[in-house]
């Protein structure tokens, strides 16, 4: 094991599979001669040279489209993104091409292709550049979603998600790229669709996922000081889902929150709470609680932003109520 930040768990990621796979390649806007925006691709081009790590020009919708074309040619694209903002532009090809595509085509075709790049809020961007869309890809059938939270689940569910035959659309964040974490020496991949316990608990079980579950973590050691003991699950894929991770948490808890930055309407937490209390409700001793950020477009200043996002004390705030407790 060794320490690597966020960037650099995923520029591995992708170094290993362009180098074990000829028809892989890296599109985005400055992959190339810039490094990626955030430096994910750093050093990539020089190793692999222009036909597999390509500068595109701003335009979501092309580049998305080109790298739809090239997997039902046969290749495997990874398309970077600049920020999911940015790729609203190109959902057409994304839920309404690539995620169709097996379907349509009766198993004839498949769409070997990644999309990644920065998801939700980072730090003073606005409203248009703060945005959530776990959910919305996660609606769409025939896309798998992926939102890691640690470098080590970053690098592994990268690799798995080049090689999966599928649409993958895979979600990290801007404040992430330099969190630094302990990640394996060598090969290892780590199953789409597999969940992971980040925090042993036995009073309340919260279920976080990408930049939130550390926030959430946050929270858990502030109630373990008021001898409130918290389970962290970290579902790492949210379509699909692993929900007998968190039924069996919850099964062992007797309670639930869902800590998530994105906004409270039909969001992912509305979907993992039907799930819980339909499958948990003869447990539950307190309904679930789904802690959000405001229903508001994120706000330009830092004071109003702080306000609108949620943070370890909206957690605290979220099991105390769960568990009844009075602060």
């Amino acid at each position: 094991m060794r320490e690597l930040t966020f960037r650099d768990a995923l520029n591995e990621a992708l170094d290993e599979e362009l180098g074990r796979d000829p028809d892989t390649f890296l599109m985005g806007e400055e992959v190339g001669a810039y490094n990626g925006a955030y430096k994910v691709s750093k050093g990539l081009l020089d190793k692999y040279g222009p036909k597999r790590v390509v500068d595109s020009p701003i335009s979501e919708l092309g580049f998305c489209g080109l790298g739809v074309g090239a997997a039902m040619m046969g290749l495997k694209p990874i398309i970077e993104v600049m920020t999911w903002n940015f790729a609203i532009l190109a959902m057409d090809q994304i839920v309404n091409t690539a995620a169709k595509m097996r379907y349509m085509a009766a198993g004839e075709l498949s769409c070997p292709i990644v999309f990644r790049g920065p998801n939700g809020a980072a730090r003073s961007l606005g409203a248009q550049h703060s945005q959530w869309f776990e959910a919305q890809y996660a609606y769409f059938p025939g896309i798998k979603v992926i939102v890691p939270s640690t470098p080590a689940d970053a690098k592994g569910l990268l690799k798995s998600a080049i090689r999966d035959p599928d649409p993958v659309v895979f979600m990290e964040s801007e404040t992430m790229y330099a969190w630094k974490g302990m990640v394996p020496e060598g090969e290892y991949t780590i199953p789409i669709g597999k969940g992971d316990i980040k925090r042993e608990g036995t009073d309340c079980t919260i279920v976080a996922w990408g930049k939130a579950l550390k926030i959430a973590l946050d929270g858990a050691e502030l109630l373990a000081k008021d001898g409130i003991n918290c389970e962290v699950v970290d579902p790492r894929t949210i379509r699909p889902l692993d929900e007998e991770i968190i039924v069996n948490s919850v099964r062992k808890t007797g309670a639930c929150v869902v800590f998530e930055e994105g906004w409270p309407y039909y969001n992912v937490g509305a979907q993992i709470s039907d799930i819980v209390q339909r499958a948990c409700f003869d447990v539950l001793d307190s309904p679930v609680i789904r802690v959000t950020g405001a229903d508001v477009p994120m706000p330009y200043a830092r004071t109003l932003e702080d306000a609108a996002r949620p943070d370890p004390t909206s957690v605290v705030a979220g099991v105390k109520n769960a568990l009844n407790v009075r602060s």
